[in-house]
């Protein structure tokens, strides 16, 4: 097949082989000179597609039109064009399941951010409730602001966020049970909400407070959400494990869903993204910093100009689809040239209107947490935190999900959330704005958090002998302990002398 512009080549070995090849060494075969302007696509078998274009396909594409962010029966939106002009789709949910998972890696400068800002503006104009934590301090999105239902910039709102999903997703179980249904379908009762947490790494890399609180809400939400109507992705640099809360879990579990990779820094984090995703044999084609082919200069000829090409901000690889070694870009979004504040063209993406909001059922067992959503920090203090588990596990609650209620006033799935208080407000100047009185702490069992202190009386241990000490007390048996202890030392009532080891915080010095 041939056309002005490219050349379409089909290759097949004999029955029995498989296609390998090196990217470089056919581009050089081919007598190419730009690696960008050769694409090769394999079945995994033995059969594959070359196509070889004049120049860089990719190198202007269109900006986002509205059309384009409205979701078909399917669940698909159109976020961009593949190498060869054939729509590129990301699925939002699909028919039948229920919401999605997934991640978007890239390096710095990669359109991580405006690959983001598309999907959102998508989720508002398909009426999908979108929680977003954009912890660059709201720097990587600003336009979302008053864009989706619940926009957190904190490290902290983060948690309460996560908190909260999971509690939906306990709220929704308990009624879908009642209802006899075992999936989601959008719309009857309830919404799609879809919450997204932008610089992940933020919260799940080694040394973060909230590292394995983060990673197992991310896990529960993912593994328990779909079902009901609550899809989790992240959005973060690196693939990493060590960026991703230490859990080769959660990083597997992510990539069931819809992962896009943009580019790259290293040849490692492409191979760690995509591993299970591609074709056997196949090769991702490198995404450079600028298009163009490489150059050599001798110090004869320099010219004082020395950048090549346009960016390439925006091409990425979508691992999850059916055409995960085909180049797309994402469609161009904002303005043509930077401008001060908010970019009018990205507003405008977003349309009209109040985004979608959460459903009026659910929204009484979260008290005054969803109510205050972007307000005070204070909304959700750990003394807050603490008075609730240890009011719960008073009550007989199971302390492995009394850990990630999002607020004094939630109630578990079958019972009657208290009153809400008149706080918090969404107004940071009345009186009391974001304080949650807490509840009268129940008599009877001590809560895990004074069992942990106990149990690091005599010295440090590590989680696992720490689990069982508390464990052998003859309270409750306590199933996952790293929440709490996550939560004990962001309030600085336990300290980590070494890694993997838990103490009681060191006496001060009489010197």
């Amino acid at each position: 097949m041939r056309a002005p512009d490219f050349v379409e080549i089909e290759v097949a070995r004999r029955p029995g082989e498989l296609i390998t090849y090196n990217h470089a060494a056919l581009v050089s075969a081919l007598g190419g000179k730009d690696p960008a302007c050769v694409a090769v696509e394999t079945d995994g078998l033995s059969r594959a597609l070359i196509t070889a274009y004049r120049r860089p396909p990719l190198e202007n594409l269109r900006y986002a039109r509205p059309e384009d962010l409205v979701m078909d029966r399917e669940g698909f939106i159109t976020v961009g064009r593949h190498h060869d002009g054939m729509a590129a789709r990301m699925r939002l949910y699909e028919p039948g399941s229920g919401a999605q998972r997934g991640a978007m890696f890239g390096t710095t400068g990669a359109g991580k951010s405006r690959a983001l800002q598309l999907v959102l503006a998508a989720e508002k104009r398909s009426r999908i409730v979108s929680w977003l934590s954009d912890l660059k301090g709201g720097q990587s999105v600003p336009e979302a602001r008053g864009q989706v239902d619940w926009r957190a910039t904190t490290e902290l709102e983060a948690m309460m966020q996560l908190r909260a999903g999971l509690c939906l997703v306990m709220i929704r179980t308990e009624r879908y049970a009642k209802l006899g249904r075992s999936y989601f379908v959008i719309g009857s009762p309830d919404p799609l909400v879809n919450i997204r947490i932008d610089e992940a790494n933020r919260l799940l890399q080694e040394g973060s407070p909230y590292r394995d609180e983060a990673a197992y809400l991310i896990k529960e939400i993912g593994r328990l959400g779909r079902s009901v109507g609550v899809g989790i992705s992240i959005a973060a640099q690196a693939g990493h494990i060590e960026e991703l809360g230490g859990s080769d879990t959660l990083r597997a579990m992510l990539k069931e869903g819809d992962v896009v990779l943009l580019r790259w820094s290293s040849n490692m984090m492409a191979a760690l993204v995509s591993d299970g995703l591609l074709p056997l044999g196949a090769d991702l084609v490198p995404i450079p910093r600028r298009s163009g082919p490489p150059v050599l200069r001798s110090r004869f000829e320099r010219t004082g100009n020395e950048v090549p090409g346009t960016s390439t901000a925006g091409q990425a690889y979508l691992l999850g689809s059916p055409r995960p070694t085909a180049l797309m870009r994402f469609f161009r979004v904002g303005s043509p040239v930077p401008v001060p504040g908010l970019d009018p063209a990205i507003v405008d993406l977003y349309g009209p209107g109040e985004p979608a909001r959460l459903e009026a059922e659910s929204v009484p067992h979260m008290g005054g947490v969803y109510a205050a959503r972007g307000g005070p920090i204070t909304v959700h203090d750990v003394a807050a935190a603490h008075a609730l588990a240890e009011g719960l596990e008073a009550a007989g609650v199971d302390p492995e999900s009394t850990a990630y209620l999002a607020g004094p006033n939630l109630a578990p799935p079958g019972q009657t959330p208290p009153p809400t208080p008149p706080g918090p407000t969404m107004d940071p100047t009345a009186p009391g704005a974001g304080l949650m009185p807490p509840p009268s702490k129940g008599k009877g069992a001590p809560s895990t958090r004074s069992r942990i202190l106990d149990a690091l009386a005599d010295g440090p241990l590590n989680k696992h002998d720490l689990q069982a000490k508390v464990n052998a007390d003859g309270g409750r048996q306590v199933r996952n302990i790293a929440p709490t202890l996550s939560e004990m030392k962001a309030h600085g009532e336990l300290e980590q002398p070494e890694r993997g080891m838990w103490a009681l915080p060191a006496a001060p010095s009489d010197d």
